[in-house]
């Protein structure tokens, strides 16, 4: 099987036009009497997708560029505003894409997670921090990876060691890593059900008696760095090697899928954007998986 963009576009498109087909309750809501769309759901989330990879930040350039080179595969496009609208309610049918290619990976089965969150800026100015629809859930922060204060959200990503998400939140600047964490477990019982023994391993936020002690009695182990004042932990010479993993895996949403250029202006969109984002990072590992590739995170196929 071919590696590039439109193989991709087109397995994917299958994958998701049979999953609608299934379950149509993944499908968007929409009237019983009216207009049926013309752009399809699974080929409305393959667009997405399609200009996640290809580095578009701009629906509206990215519609110019499909009406000139992709009429072949998509004969009809709606408007900008019309694509922006469907997208913003696909987002039940993107998180369970996320799920179902994730799970359909080799990687899937790794016992080992690494937890991480990395900013998601939505604005700089002090107006727009006053006047944005995102005021109230966008929050002033600190990362400290790049010394510096952001206004925006965090996106947290339960990962494995080759970078397919497993779990994923995206909460306020300064929402607790641990709760996070946690809630994202108790949200998905089922992914500790189909992992016991599972090792999770996170930076020093990642502390507390309680906190350890909910993991240990869900059969989790977690390994994380010494805070100042305690004794070395087990797993310390692997911590500077996986920090590194997990700033290359926050650098792949970064740098190369422009998760921080998402444009979302209102919390539907900017969470519609972050999803298409991840689905596009975890369909490039399913389809380098499917087809053999040795680096299953690697975009390059994809990215033109």
């Amino acid at each position: 099987m071919c590696n590039d963009i439109n193989t991709l576009a087109t397995a994917l498109y299958v994958k998701i036009d049979d999953a609608v087909k299934a379950w149509p309750d993944l499908a968007p809501w929409r009237p019983k009497v009216g207009i049926a769309p013309t752009l399809s759901d699974a080929e409305l989330v393959t667009l997405a997708v399609m200009s996640a990879l290809l580095g578009f930040t701009s629906e509206r350039h990215w519609l110019r560029y499909a009406r000139t080179h992709l009429t072949g595969m998509f004969p009809y496009l709606p408007g900008q505003s019309g694509y922006n609208k469907r997208l913003r309610k696909a987002s039940t049918l993107l998180k369970h894409m996320i799920r179902m290619l994730a799970t359909d990976t080799g990687l899937w089965s790794d016992d080992v997670w690494v937890v991480d969150s990395t900013p998601v800026e939505c604005g700089r100015s002090r107006e727009t921090a006053k006047r944005s629809a995102l005021a109230g859930w966008a929050e002033y922060g600190y990362c400290a990876s790049h010394s510096r204060y952001f206004w925006g959200l965090r996106l947290h990503l339960l990962c494995t060691l080759g970078g397919l998400p497993i779990a994923f939140a995206l909460t306020g600047a300064k929402a607790d890593e641990r709760e996070t964490l946690q809630g994202m477990l108790d949200d998905a019982p089922e992914l500790l059900a189909g992992h016991p023994r599972q090792t999770i391993i996170g930076d020093k936020n990642y502390y507390g008696r309680e906190f350890e002690q909910n993991l240990t009695d869900s059969d989790v182990r977690l390994l994380r760095p010494a805070r100042k004042g305690e004794p070395e932990r087990a797993g310390a010479r692997l911590f500077k090697p996986l920090r590194q993993t997990i700033e290359s895996i926050n650098q792949t949403f970064k740098g190369q899928l422009d998760l921080e250029r998402h444009g979302g202006r209102t919390p539907e969109g900017v969470v519609a954007r972050v999803l298409a984002r991840i689905l596009a990072l975890t369909a490039a590992i399913w389809h380098n998986d499917k087809t053999g590739q040795p680096i299953k995170r690697s975009l390059i196929a994809y990215d033109h």
